[in-house]
C-alpha cells in the first residue's frame, strides 16, 4: 500500500517562533543625531525605527499612530518638550504600553528626576557607547527601570529628596493612602525595589522565588498606579518609604 506523502501541519510550527521586533520612536529636533540612531537600531534584528519626529507633539501623535514600544525623547525640544510628550504620554490610557526613555546631554541634572516624575521609564546621556543605547531600550521594552551607569542610585535619590517640595508630584498623603493598600511583603519588595536589585536578587534577599517577587511587583505597580519599576522607585523615595542616602 502506498504511503501517503507527508504534507506540512499548520499545527507543527517552529518550536519558538520568532518574537516581534521592538517598535523604537526617535524624538529629537536634530535630524543628523535621529539618523544615526536610526542606523543603528535597525542594525539590530530585535528592534525596528517606526517613526521620527522633530517634537514633543509629534512624538506623542506618533506613538499613538505606530504602536511603538519604545520612545527615545530628547529633554530639550523647541515647542512642546520631552517632559510635556512624556506625560501626555503617561497620561493616555491608550498608550500604558509606550516606555520612554529620555535622552540628555548633561546625566546628572534637574531634568533627571522631572523626568522621572513625568512617567519616564529612565534616562540616558547622549554621551552613552551603542551598546548602552540598545540594552536601555530593551530594558525599557522589558519594563525594567533604566539608570545609567553615571548616575548611580544614591545620586538618584539625593535628587528626589532634593525636589520634593517643587509640588510636581502627589503629596505625602496622598503617597501614605496608596501606600496603606499594599501588603506588608509588598512593602518590603518594593524596598528592594528602591534599592535597585532585580527579582532575583529580591528572590535571593527575601527567600522566596523570582516569580513570587514578580508577583508582588506587579501587585504593588497595579495599587500604587505605577507603569513601571522605574515609578515604583520614585514613588519609594517621594513617600518616605525609603530614605535617600549618597553612597
Amino acid at each position: 500500500m502506498t504511503q501517503p506523502t507527508p504534507t506540512s501541519d499548520p499545527q507543527e510550527a517552529p518550536a519558538q517562533a520568532a518574537e516581534a521586533p521592538i517598535k523604537v520612536l526617535l524624538a529629537d529636533d536634530q535630524a543628523l543625531l535621529r539618523s544615526a540612531f536610526r542606523v543603528l537600531v535597525d542594525s539590530e534584528p530585535d528592534m525596528v525605527v517606526v517613526g521620527e519626529a522633530a517634537d514633543g507633539a509629534q512624538a506623542v501623535e506618533l506613538a499613538r499612530a505606530t504602536g511603538a514600544d519604545v520612545v527615545l525623547m530628547d529633554i530639550r525640544m523647541p515647542g512642546t518638550d520631552g517632559l510635556a510628550a512624556t506625560r501626555m504620554i503617561s497620561a493616555d490610557p491608550e498608550l500604558s504600553a509606550v516606555r520612554v526613555v529620555m535622552l540628555t546631554t548633561f546625566e546628572v541634572d534637574e531634568y533627571v528626576v522631572r523626568s522621572l516624575r513625568a512617567g519616564a521609564s529612565g534616562f540616558l546621556g547622549k554621551g552613552a557607547e551603542p551598546d548602552e543605547l540598545l540594552n536601555a531600550i530593551r530594558i525599557a521594552a522589558a519594563g525594567e527601570a533604566l539608570l545609567s551607569p553615571a548616575a548611580t542610585k544614591g545620586l538618584i535619590a539625593t535628587f528626589l529628596a532634593q525636589s520634593g517640595s517643587s509640588g510636581e508630584g502627589p503629596d505625602s498623603a496622598e503617597y501614605g493612602a496608596r501606600l496603606a493598600a499594599l501588603t506588608g511583603r509588598e512593602r518590603e519588595v518594593l524596598v528592594q525595589v528602591a534599592g535597585g536589585h532585580s527579582n532575583d536578587q529580591i528572590a535571593e534577599r527575601l527567600a522566596v522565588s523570582p516569580l513570587t517577587v514578580k508577583t508582588h511587583v506587579n501587585r504593588a505597580m497595579a495599587k500604587l498606579g505605577a507603569r513601571d519599576r522605574a515609578q515604583l522607585v520614585v514613588i519609594a523615595y517621594e513617600s518616605g518609604l525609603v530614605r535617600p542616602r549618597a553612597d
